[in-house]
């Protein structure tokens, strides 16, 4: 007799949280739980696994304490929850590490946000209780996203949670700036970069988020000194040429030969600058002659450098148009200094024309204000020796990128990897453990010549004493690049720099999967750190999954109201059913067009899943009595149907197990939608209800009945954990998460 509860349709919110409570109850989610003695004793998995002195670890990618789930997430830690039960299963001590980023610019913005509608301003509070409200708010709301994984059913080993302000990983930081600092890599210079000034800090290009809009091209005459003559100048940013020291063009551009060195009066502010050649001159764009900028274009801080070019900074901190702009625009956002310099450049007929033009501007992810790029004095990183460190792990095989091509992505980035800027204009993060003169360097009584020997900062992880005067010092109230301490994950998160037993055991890990934006940012910095730091590359194998797009092919995006939010769909679908959704799109491809018909098809897979179980359990009852699953099938007695099935559960076994280890985890799963649905439940099934009528074949076709379904949930459990759990518990007291994987 069926039990009630397996009489109705499956209800996957009846059952998915106390299943996935079970899980958390039994330890196994942990790498050592199932091969204690208790554990072995209640649950009796297969202690004659070749695998069971063999490990398996993963670092799950840390996401943000401002983060909640979307498909994104959805898409990696599926995906890795896939692998991650297939190498359980298959006896390995498998260690899945969760942990979340304390996410700098996103924190902070997230906090003034709240605050603002206080009307309260960070600096209204001081570093010190900003900084302390940012804690008070991780403490409530940090670790949402991790919870939101488990509904989705990620099997991590929550007992492990690292963070990235923790006390320990803190003083990993910190060891790894002073080995830098110490190795001269570490320096203080000025270049041009990414600055947000609604934030007030430089930000990564990760954070910066690109539009396509139609904005127009401006042709401005720049009149030669020595000749009535001029040259004229295509430009997007008119405003910004009150800071121009130059002009340049093409050497090869047969139209400027004869200008090349010539000097022009720049439009407004009157100042004598050059003509010059460069090579990086795009020929083809607007006129061929641009206008150099070098304190606030990166392309023209280059061209200054090569030439030895004056910076006039233009734009502040703020986005306000500072003195060196002229009585013009002094104090004017540079927006409305636009509209002033047009109305100069008409009065005086320097402007020739305007043409719409369709580009890529760039904005703040985190608060959406304009990037303004500005010359700013901060704290790089010089990358060309650890870049050759993390391109020899690749090209020696340290670390295999899958698919291939992107192996090829990964170095050619770091081949034109520039020197990182590591320093962010924040309150929250790792301060950078650089201390300055408070004041004027205090002499000694008796040696007053002394002071000309103190260094004008110092690296301490505390505030230091100088050898030389008495002057008190001041912290740097810069913090590190977020993506500085994410770059340690796979070492610091298991106890590094201490020489801990997890450490020993699951370094370097075996896999880490990632979108493709940030192979160069996130992906080749833990190389090279743990090449430096460890000596290893810190995984065997990098995975570059797919990105979801929307069913059109736009980026899916919360702010444009473009996004899918899993967990809606997890509440009206089951989670069983969007992780098939998302594997069964999961095909190799580069781009998914999400497709909520995948999730449906994945809903009534789970019903023909369920409905399956219950004929299989109702017509095997006898062999369930001691809710074991007892398999011995006498070849004699098979039919041809049976042997038909049989050989079709080896094989399709053996693709799963290819294609899992491939990491074709959509592949697998179309695989095994097919055999289940179509070779078994549509085929076999049926004819087993013939058989079973005939008394000699009746037993037989039972045990080969609970030898298929049996081995069909183990398969079909890395994908549909929550539905194959759920039945397995109708076939046997033990948990399925544990069971051997068929074959092995």
């Amino acid at each position: 007799m069926i039990p009630k509860e397996f009489n109705s349709a499956y209800d996957p919110k009846k059952n998915e949280e106390k299943v996935y409570k079970l899980w958390e109850k039994s330890g196994f989610f942990a790498p050592e739980a199932r091969f204690d003695r208790k554990a072995r004793r209640a649950h009796q998995p297969r202690a004659d696994n070749p695998n069971s002195k063999k490990t398996f670890s993963v670092m799950m990618a840390p996401p943000n304490i401002t983060g909640s789930l979307h498909m994104g997430h959805a898409l990696e830690n599926t995906l890795t929850d896939i692998l991650i039960r297939t190498k359980r299963m298959k006896g390995f001590k498998t260690l899945w590490l969760p942990g979340i980023d304390h996410a700098g610019i996103a924190a902070q913005n997230v906090v003034e946000k709240e605050l603002k509608k206080q009307g309260i301003r960070r600096q209204d509070l001081g570093r010190e209780k900003f900084v302390e409200k940012v804690k008070e708010w991780k403490e409530k709301y940090g670790t949402i996203i991790l919870d939101q994984l488990k509904k989705l059913g990620a099997s991590a080993d929550w007992s492990r949670i690292r963070y990235t302000l923790d006390e320990d990983y803190s003083k990993a930081v910190l060891e790894v700036f002073n080995h830098y600092y110490k190795m001269s890599w570490i320096y203080r210079g000025e270049r041009v970069i990414n600055w947000c000034p609604r934030c007030e800090t430089g930000i990564s290009d990760l954070e910066v988020e690109y539009r396509e809009e139609i904005g127009k091209l401006y042709f401005i005459k720049y009149p030669l000194i020595e000749k009535s003559q001029f040259i004229v100048v295509a430009t997007t940013r008119p405003e910004t040429m009150l800071g121009d020291t130059a002009v340049a063009v093409n050497p090869k551009d047969h139209r400027y030969k004869n200008l090349i060195g010539k000097f022009i009066t720049l439009p407004i502010q009157n100042r004598k600058i050059p003509i010059i050649a460069d090579v990086s001159i795009d020929m083809q764009f607007g006129t061929g002659a641009v206008k150099v900028t070098p304190a606030h274009d990166v392309t023209d801080f280059e061209i200054a450098e090569r030439h030895n070019l004056s910076k006039i900074q233009i734009i502040d901190e703020r986005g306000i148009m500072t003195a060196e702009a002229g009585k013009i625009c002094e104090g004017l956002k540079a927006g409305d200094c636009r509209d002033k310099v047009m109305e100069e450049l008409q009065k005086s007929g320097l402007l020739i024309k305007t043409e719409e033009y369709t580009h890529n501007v760039a904005y703040c992810e985190r608060c959406g204000a304009k990037i303004e790029p500005r010359l700013s004095k901060q704290w790089f990183l010089k990358m060309a020796e650890l870049a050759k460190l993390a391109i020899e792990a690749v090209k020696n095989k340290k670390t295999t990128v899958a698919p291939k091509k992107w192996e090829k992505v990964l170095i050619d980035r770091l081949k034109n990897e520039r020197d990182w800027n590591i320093s962010r204009q924040l309150w929250w993060g790792h301060r950078i453990p650089v201390w300055f003169h408070k004041s004027k360097c205090v002499p000694r009584r008796g040696h007053e010549n002394e002071t000309i020997k103190c260094k004008e900062f110092i690296v301490s992880a505390e505030e230091p004493k100088c050898k030389f005067c008495d002057a008190k010092f001041v912290q740097s109230s810069d913090v590190l690049d977020t993506w500085f301490s994410s770059a340690l994950w796979p070492f610091a998160t298991l106890g590094w720099p201490q020489k801990t037993k997890d450490l020993e055991k699951y370094y370097p890990t075996d896999y880490v999967t990632s979108a493709r934006e940030i192979i160069n940012i996130w992906i080749a910095k833990m190389i090279f750190s743990g090449m430096e730091f460890m000596g290893e590359s810190p995984f065997k194998t990098v995975n570059i999954h797919a990105t979801i797009l929307t069913r059109d092919g736009q980026r899916m995006s919360k702010s444009l109201g473009t996004g899918v939010d899993p967990l809606i769909l997890i509440d009206k679908y089951g989670a069983d059913a969007v992780r098939f959704g998302i594997a069964w799109q999961a095909m190799g491809n580069q781009d998914i067009r999400w497709s909520e018909e995948a999730v449906i098809a994945g809903k009534k897979f789970c019903n023909k899943i369920w409905n399956a179980s219950r004929f299989v359990l109702q017509n095997a009852d006898s062999k369930i009595k001691n809710k074991k699953i007892e398999i011995q099938i006498k070849n004699k007695k098979i039919t041809v149907a049976d042997r038909k099935i049989l050989n079709g559960l080896n094989k399709i076994t053996t693709e799963i197990d290819g294609l899992i280890e491939k990491y074709e985890f959509g592949k697998a799963l179309h695989k095994l939608y097919d055999f289940f649905w179509h070779e078994y439940a549509d085929v076999y099934i049926e004819i087993s209800k013939k058989q079973m009528t005939d008394d000699k074949l009746k037993k037989q076709t039972h045990i080969i009945l609970l030898k298929i379904h049996s081995d069909l949930l183990k398969l079909l459990h890395p994908f549909m954990p929550f539905i194959t759990e759920e039945i397995w518990s109708r076939f046997s007291k033990n948990l399925l998460i544990i069971q051997p994987w068929p074959g092995k």
